[in-house]
């Protein structure tokens, strides 16, 4: 309890610099810290959420009644054997300086997850992904505290029960397991093609045709910082909604209207529509909502910035006003990609 700060302002723990207070916060270092921290939580009947960053979490303006863990477990290891190289890093470490330390060793997998903000812990609850790699790719396995058993567990990527940007920790387990480290395997040598179309064609533009990891790591951060506000700067959590799988049919209906709609296809028929596309055709582009202090940025409409929003619900105003032009506009629905906690 000693170490527990009381009524902290949690925009403090959000990129988007929105939330009210925690009742009790702390930081961990390592698991010893955690485990006692748990304990002491568990005797106040506190509930429990452990963070890193806070780049794809909104919180409430009501803010969390119980005890904020922040992430600052460190670790880096490297085991390497016939299949590849095992990596191992601690939930606290900043995401893209493990990818960085990647690339250097000469290895393949999260090279095109560069830039992403946050840590290491928050990558599996989301599975992130990015032009064209997600975690659920590479991830072996994690371990976590385990809430409902007081013990350390070790869960195999398909305990995660990955799919597109979702898992176990924001479904069926949301609120169960304390993330503590992953293990990644990755790869010793060069990626292959073919990339990502932006990345593809970034790499041809500049002439690049040794596809290195380091190679495929400068394109996509130079592409990300052209298009993409940096959290540390402006307030925003990245994209603010999924993009939308919907039947083929829905596409077919929407070309009959516009002459470009921008799509990957998917399986068992179906398509991923471009919500950045649907958003800056309903109206959004480069828009300032002045009602609610929030805008879109001018090269990413996907992504909504804090300009003067006070208040969580502002953001959550301007996003139903959102929702609700693209729904009627082409029929299609946006769901929220970062976290709305409690």
């Amino acid at each position: 309890m000693e170490n527990f700060r009381q009524n902290v302002s949690l925009s403090e723990y959000s990129t988007m610099r929105l939330g009210g207070k925690a009742a009790y916060l702390t930081e961990v270092e390592d698991e010893a810290a955690l485990k006692n921290a748990v304990a002491a939580a568990k005797v106040l009947n506190l509930p429990i959420i452990m963070i890193g960053k806070g780049s794809n979490i909104i919180w409430r303006d009501e803010g969390y009644p119980g005890l904020v863990l922040v992430s600052h477990i460190r670790g880096f290891s490297v085991k390497d054997d016939e299949l590849g190289s095992y990596v191992t890093i601690g939930s606290g470490e900043i995401w893209d300086e493990a990818v960085a330390k990647t690339v250097e060793l000469g290895l393949t997998g999260i090279e095109c997850l560069s830039l992403i903000p946050g840590t290491v812990g928050a990558t599996p609850v989301q599975n992130v992904g990015a032009y064209g790699q997600e975690i659920a790719q590479t991830l072996v396995t994690l371990s976590a505290y385990d809430l409902q058993t007081d013990q350390m567990v070790t869960l195999s990527a398909s305990d995660c029960d990955f799919s597109y940007r979702n898992s176990i920790f924001k479904t069926t387990a949301q609120g169960r397991y304390l993330i503590t480290s992953i293990t990644l395997m990755l790869s010793k040598g060069n990626p292959l093609p073919p990339f990502y179309p932006a990345v593809s064609n970034y790499l041809e533009t500049h002439g690049i045709s040794q596809f290195t990891p380091a190679a495929l790591r400068q394109a996509v951060i130079a592409i990300r910082r052209a298009k993409l506000p940096d959290p540390n700067t402006i307030a925003n959590s990245g994209s603010f909604f999924y993009n939308p799988v919907v039947d083929s049919n829905v596409l077919a209906t929407l070309e009959e209207r516009y002459s470009v709609v921008p799509h990957w296809d998917v399986d068992n028929g179906k398509v991923k529509l471009s919500a950045a596309w649907l958003i800056a055709e309903a109206g959004f582009a480069n828009y300032y909502d002045q009602a609610t202090g929030i805008a879109t940025w001018p090269t990413q409409a996907l992504v909504f910035i804090n300009q003067s929003a006070n208040q969580t619900a502002n953001l959550l105003q301007f996003a139903q006003q959102v929702k609700t032009k693209v729904a009627q506009q082409f029929g299609v629905e946006l769901m929220m990609e970062p976290q709305l906690l409690p």
